[in-house]
């Protein structure tokens, strides 16, 4: 049972939501065997109807079902890092293809039907809370057909939090505990779970699927300023046009390495001819996997996996003159065929896993007032750390609390600048100095500060 208290401190800040379990029914002491048995009513009959939903529903998913999902679903990525867009005022268009010049009108009225530029320009930050449920669903493709055996499903919720396309965090908790958490602080993109340790994504940071799927219209017009127009097609009876964005290059060369090739990247966008707004997000990623085994058919043999992704966006509502989507659902269909098959050959047996993932929004809103960049740091473990001499200068500055001044150092003879007398020193006032201390995951509140008084010369 939730229960939502009001924020005492800050009369502009989010309420406090408070998690407060289901409490028992109390009865009348009674001295019977059937007065026993009323007191355990409330826990048995939730005990009961548990039961059944998990026999009407299936059997919970397995322990690496979840995890793919979460890793799949979790906190997917685009293709690579966007730029801030352009107003097309004021621009000459004459040299640029038909394709793109499409794209950008489609663009432009996007931005208006989702509230406008200065509706999208006030919005520094964004936060969002909502909830999830994700399932899954295994088979095998062949020229015969496709045979499917269903999975488990499991429930839970999640919390974005966004101050530039660059810089976000996720956390995302299903049942039974498991916890997903992930960000980036715009230099570094990484990702936390219960069985594998913090680690950082490969290439530059880029933005956050989840935000540019109707949760931030400003992304996601950034995110779309260079597309291309590809055509028209209907989605659920709506007329929309369709734009494609391609990963560069250089942006999946960085994302490679020794033993993974990313061969291509891209999402395709579905703007509503009759609304403006984004319909739909559709995804599509192809690796090339070198296979383990000899060295000499390790450099012939190759595996490709290719996940595609679909997102269904609707139910826009507007916060702050903002309409930002507050429900949809996404496919995710996981492929792997051999390397000779790779042209997509439909007659070639793959191995399918597909999942599914119905979300939506309880809170969102923008402008969120203590929201720094300390806020997005990234696990201590991928912090690079200071060598160990200029550690030892700051640790040793920090505890004395005197900071290296001009006016604190005097000339030697030699003209090489020396330390003052420790009387000079201790006629500078006592002040406090702040110190920092790493608390891995930022977004939780505060960062937490030591304080630490200056010494003065005659203590010493």
């Amino acid at each position: 049972m939730r229960k939502v208290c009001p924020n005492l401190d800050r009369e502009d800040g989010l309420d406090t939501v408070l998690e407060v379990p289901v409490p028992e029914l109390h009865h009348e002491p009674s001295s019977s065997g059937r007065g026993r048995r009323r007191r355990r009513t409330v826990k048995a009959w939730v005990r009961s109807h548990m039961d059944q939903r998990h026999r009407r529903d299936g059997a919970p998913p397995s322990r690496a079902d979840v995890q793919l999902m979460l890793g799949v679903i979790g906190a997917p990525l685009v293709p690579q890092p966007v730029a801030a867009r352009k107003a097309m005022a004021g621009q000459d268009i004459k040299e640029e293809p038909l394709e793109v010049v499409k794209a950008r009108y489609i663009v432009e009225q996007y931005v208006a039907a989702a509230g406008g530029e200065p509706a999208l320009s006030a919005a520094k930050n964004m936060y969002a809370m909502g909830k999830v449920r994700m399932r899954t669903t295994k088979g095998q493709k062949a020229r015969t057909g496709m045979g499917t055996l269903n999975g488990g499903e499991v429930a839970g919720g999640f919390v974005v939090w966004q101050k530039r396309p660059e810089q976000w965090c996720v956390e995302m908790v299903v049942a039974g505990g498991t916890k997903m958490s992930a960000g980036s602080d715009g230099k570094v993109a990484w990702r936390q779970t219960p069985w594998q340790q913090a680690h950082a994504s490969r290439g530059p940071p880029r933005p956050l699927r989840r935000c540019v799927q109707g949760l931030d219209p400003k992304s996601t017009a950034d995110l779309f300023s260079s597309a291309a127009w590809v055509g028209e097609k209907c989605i659920d009876g709506d007329d929309c046009f369709v734009l494609r964005v391609d990963a560069d290059p250089s942006a999946l060369s960085a994302r490679s390495g020794a033993d993974v090739e990313v061969v291509r990247h891209a999402v395709l966008g579905y703007f509503s001819q009759r609304t403006g707004l984004l319909v739909r997000l559709d995804d599509s990623h192809l690796l090339r996997i070198r296979v383990e085994g000899d060295a000499a058919a390790a450099a012939d043999e190759c595996a490709y996996w290719e996940t595609t992704m679909e997102s269904s966006i609707g139910d826009y509502r507007a916060v702050d003159g903002i309409n930002v989507a507050h429900a949809g659902r996404t496919t995710v269909s996981l492929s792997r065929f051999a390397g000779e098959d790779a042209d997509g050959d439909a007659s070639s047996k793959r191995t399918c896993t597909s999942m599914e993932e119905t979300w939506s929004i309880e809170e969102v809103d923008f402008n969120i007032v203590g929201l720094s960049n300390e806020c997005f740091l990234p696990p201590r473990d991928l912090i690079p750390c200071k060598p160990k001499q200029e550690q030892r200068d700051d640790d040793c500055v920090a505890d004395r609390g005197i900071k290296k001044d001009p006016a604190l150092e005097g000339k030697g003879k030699n003209g090489d600048r020396v330390a003052r007398p420790a009387a000079a020193a201790a006629a500078a006032a006592a002040r406090k100095v702040l110190v920092p201390a790493a608390t891995g995951l930022g977004w939780f509140g505060p960062a937490k500060v030591v304080a630490v008084e200056t010494v003065d010369g005659d203590d010493q």
